[in-house]
């Protein structure tokens, strides 16, 4: 939910910057639009470094505070961050997950950058009309990410991580199809409709994601999350050379066939003590114990991450002796 909020910043500005800023400054320019562009991209910068001073004068590191007063109260020990990065990056998992959250938030990115040109050229639409149904895509965060990330959680309580990899298939699958669908619309109204679930199925992979991320090394998650959020951002560049090189109809063809093959990555996620996608079980719930688990604690996140973070520093433990120690 909190990423979502976050990038429901790129709707927010789609409207602020297209819609309401540049016609202003358009007007006051005696309709120059280059400099009215160029003068309304002052507009977000300025926010963005009131934002960043905020941030750092009135936040804490973390919920339990800051990182330097911690370490000196030796409530946090020293992390050797070039150990935790190279745990992070020599797990698959990590690269099958940047390349699924290239085909997703990259996507977003992508989106953001070229949604309003696009409305502008297959339509006829002048800029500030194209940039008010562009920012339809960023306000679907309001929601969506949080609810992939809710249906993510669901999912892993009935059917284990097996669930989980099932719904970021799905999510992806989907994303794809809508954005094959989209290149096809030539109708207004029809593409705004097929935009709509496009976007809900993007902002749902994207939470679908971060409900995977924590279980792939519990105690390198920094790392690995911050690995697999720069698969956003590497997206993001790879799909804007695509509608740089190509009409923006095959640029969206080949971006939701990519985002199609991406969903069959979650079949090579294997993440130690957890069912991988094509289990023998596939369609069955979890066993009596696991339910129990999820009965007791609310997930299974307690009891992985208690045996992930043992298991790093011990080989010789049980996850019996763990179950025992935690659900007695």
């Amino acid at each position: 939910m909190v990423g979502g909020w976050g990038n429901l910043g790129g709707g927010v500005t789609q409207l602020l910057m297209g819609s309401i800023i540049f016609p202003i400054l358009k007007n006051l320019y005696d309709g120059s639009a280059e400099k009215a562009w160029r003068t309304a991209c002052v507009f977000p910068a300025v926010i963005g470094l009131i934002t960043a001073v905020c941030v750092i004068k009135y936040t804490d590191d973390s919920p339990s505070g800051n990182y330097s007063k911690m370490k000196k109260q030796k409530t946090m020990e020293n992390v050797n961050a070039r150990k935790s990065f190279q745990k992070g990056a020599n797990n698959a998992n990590t690269w099958l997950l940047f390349v699924q959250y290239a085909c997703c938030f990259g996507v977003e990115i992508t989106m953001n950058n070229a949604s309003a040109l696009y409305f502008r050229d297959e339509f006829g639409l002048r800029t500030e009309s194209a940039a008010a149904i562009a920012s339809i895509f960023g306000w679907m965060n309001l929601f969506a990410r949080g609810l992939g990330g809710y249906a993510s959680d669901k999912c892993n309580a009935r059917y284990g991580m097996r669930g989980r990899l099932w719904w970021q298939s799905i999510c992806l699958l989907l994303e794809g199809l809508m954005v094959i669908v989209f290149a096809f619309s030539s109708k207004l109204s029809t593409a705004i409709a097929v935009l709509v679930f496009f976007s809900i199925f993007v902002q749902a992979a994207e939470g679908s994601t971060y409900g995977i991320v924590p279980y792939v090394n519990p105690p390198v998650t920094g790392s690995v999350s911050g690995i697999i959020g720069a698969g956003g951002n590497c997206g993001g560049v790879v799909f804007g050379f695509c509608f740089r090189q190509l009409s923006a109809k095959s640029a969206f063809i080949v971006m939701g066939s990519l985002i199609m093959v991406s969903s069959l990555f979650s079949v090579f996620i294997a993440i130690q003590g957890e069912t991988r996608l094509l289990s023998a079980d596939i369609f069955k719930p979890m066993t009596e114990r696991h339910q129990k688990n999820v009965d007791v604690e609310g997930s299974l996140d307690l009891r992985d991450v208690v045996v992930d973070t043992i298991a790093s520093s011990d080989t010789s433990f049980s996850e019996q002796a763990v179950d025992d120690t935690i659900f007695t």
